[in-house]
C-alpha cells in the first residue's frame, strides 16, 4: 500500500514542533524534541544535540544487546532529515 501525504508531493510536512530544553553543562544533549507530521504522526524523544557548528535532531533509538543503537524512527531521504533539523533548529532557538 502507498500512502502519500495530504499535498501528493511523497515528503511528509512537519506541522507542529514542541521543545523542552535542559540544562545539562557538560552534555552536547540540550533538550527534546516533539515532531508531528501531516497532522496523524507524532513522533517522541527526539534529543537535541549541539554540535560543533549547528544543532540537529537525534531519533529515539534503543540500545541492542550486542551494545550498538538501532532508532525506532529515521528520515529516509534527506530532505526530511534536513526539514526536521532546520524545524527543531528554529523551535529550540525560539523557545523562551
Amino acid at each position: 500500500m502507498l500512502v502519500s501525504n495530504s499535498k501528493g508531493s511523497g515528503v511528509m510536512e512537519i506541522t507542529s514542533v514542541s521543545i523542552q530544553k535542559e540544562n545539562n553543562e557538560n552534555s552536547r544533549m540540550i533538550g527534546y524534541a516533539e515532531i508531528i507530521f501531516d497532522n496523524c504522526l507524532k513522533v517522541n524523544g527526539i534529543r537535541i544535540i549541539k554540535g560543533n557548528t549547528r544543532i540537529f535532531a537525534a531519533m529515539p533509538n534503543k540500545k541492542l544487546k550486542d551494545g550498538k543503537y538501532k532508532d525506532y524512527v529515521h528520515p529516509i531521504n534527506a530532505e526530511l532529515r534536513n526539514k526536521i533539523d532546520t524545524a527543531i533548529e528554529q523551535a529550540y532557538n525560539n523557545e523562551e
